[in-house]
């Protein structure tokens, strides 16, 4: 009988005693035989790495929006001052509202397969003049809201190119700089420092010159001026509006477009 009644009580005694141990190695951690009490977080090693990366250092489709043939880097954070490694199928690329200042030839190197890149509202100052020349496919350029006073060469496949609000000056835009551009359908210049109108393409549809210091032009910025047959079908609209230009001083310079320039003129 006090076999069975010590049986009986070791049964209940010994559940509590590791429970007690349990909640006692809970709160009160065992020491490492150095003294020095250790959580588990303590015993993961700690990297030597620093915590941030700067967006060099972070791969593209990390920092941006990558989807089929298309990548969206919209005001990356950290900030991104230069054009990122893309994936090698790209076709259109978003870099808009970012802190990129100037496009190095070896950007774009390999990309045969852009046709689209959107470069506004960045402080691009300087782009190297082969940046862009070996894009075959390259369709729609958009550098518009930078810093630059002067253009690269341009690939010849162009239909659209925009550099509104810039700095450009005539001397850093060659004469010719357009007219090789036989596809270019849209060209937008407006809010720059040009006092000239470059050579335009017979292809153009839309072209935007407002608000630079342009004082004159001649018969044959638009027109032909020895060929009172001459219609220039295709030019849809022209702005030239904010410049210190006479309109009515070259009765003769719009006689072959189908619309006369818009905007407001004095």
């Amino acid at each position: 009988m006090m076999q069975l009644r010590t049986l009986i009580l070791t049964s209940l005694l010994l559940p509590w005693m590791f429970l007690s141990a349990a909640k006692d190695e809970r709160v009160h951690p065992r020491r490492s035989k150095t003294g020095i009490n250790r959580s588990p977080a303590q015993d993961v090693p700690q990297s030597s790495e620093p915590a941030s990366q700067t967006s060099h250092e972070l791969p593209t489709c990390l920092l941006c929006v990558c989807l089929t043939g298309s990548v969206y880097c919209e005001e990356v954070t950290p900030d991104m001052t230069a054009v990122p490694a893309l994936p090698k199928e790209t076709a259109y690329l978003y870099a808009r509202f970012n802190k990129i200042t100037k496009i190095h030839n070896k950007d774009f190197a390999d990309m045969i397969t852009l046709r689209r890149i959107d470069l506004s509202s960045n402080l691009i100052s300087e782009i190297d003049d082969a940046a862009f020349s070996k894009l075959l496919h390259l369709e729609e350029l958009s550098l518009a809201e930078n810093r630059l006073t002067k253009l690269p060469t341009l690939p010849t496949g162009l239909t659209l190119f925009n550099a509104n609000l810039n700095r450009l000056r005539t001397q850093g835009v060659r004469a010719t700089a357009f007219k090789k551009l036989t596809k270019l359908a849209y060209l937008y210049l407006g809010n720059n420092e040009l006092t000239a109108v470059p050579q335009l393409p017979e292809s153009l549809h839309v072209v935007h010159l407002h608000n630079n210091r342009i004082a004159s032009i001649s018969d044959q910025t638009f027109c032909k001026g020895n060929n009172s047959h001459y219609i220039r079908s295709n030019m849809d609209e022209v702005r030239l509006d904010g410049n210190p230009l006479q309109l009515w001083q070259h009765p003769n310079s719009f006689i072959c477009l189908e619309t006369l320039p818009v905007g407001w003129y004095n």
